[in-house]
């Protein structure tokens, strides 16, 4: 906004509904908020099927007359990504405040599961991120015997940085 003189405004959307779920037009501009779903659709956070609190990470679901019947030919992704009621599973995740702004997160298919519990690799790069020696990192999953998965970061450091991998844990 200070360089360019004009305010972003930040929406969401899939090609699956349409083009556009949310949008911050029109509403008092929250900095990495995708605004609110439009009129006539409808959206809601899940985890486990079940609708999480305001606040919490979740995926998004949304319905509405801009969200697709299902994939041309595909009976099988339909089922997967469409539930019997109509809700699209986005494969987004998610966070509502308290107005209903939407904020992003990360996306369900990156999660990693370690020991039954879920880890968002977009969790882990903001803490790393943190550190001043690092300049970039990507989290993955990796196979382990022992938890199911573990959680791999592969960091790119400032150059001639000694930070090791104990300083990072």
């Amino acid at each position: 906004k200070e360089r360019l003189g004009i305010e972003l405004i930040e929406g969401y959307g899939l090609t699956e509904t349409g083009g556009i779920v949310s949008s911050s037009t029109g509403l008092p501009v929250r900095p990495g908020s995708v605004g609110k779903p439009l009129p006539g659709v409808q959206m809601r956070l899940v985890d486990d099927n079940v609708d999480v609190p305001v606040g919490d990470r979740g995926e998004i679901w949304v319905r509405g007359e801009n969200v697709t019947g299902g994939y041309w030919e595909d009976l099988e992704a339909t089922g997967r990504s469409i539930t019997d009621d109509g809700w699209f599973r986005t494969g987004d995740i998610g966070v509502v405040d308290d107005d209903g702004y939407l904020y992003l997160v990360d996306r369900s298919k990156d999660m990693i599961i370690v020991s039954g519990f879920n880890v968002f690799p977009a969790e882990v790069e903001e803490v790393l991120m943190h550190h001043p020696d690092v300049t970039g990192v990507v989290v993955i999953g990796a196979p382990d015997q022992r938890t199911g998965e573990k959680v791999v970061a592969h960091v790119k450091l400032i150059d001639g940085s000694t930070t090791t991998v104990d300083d990072l844990s």
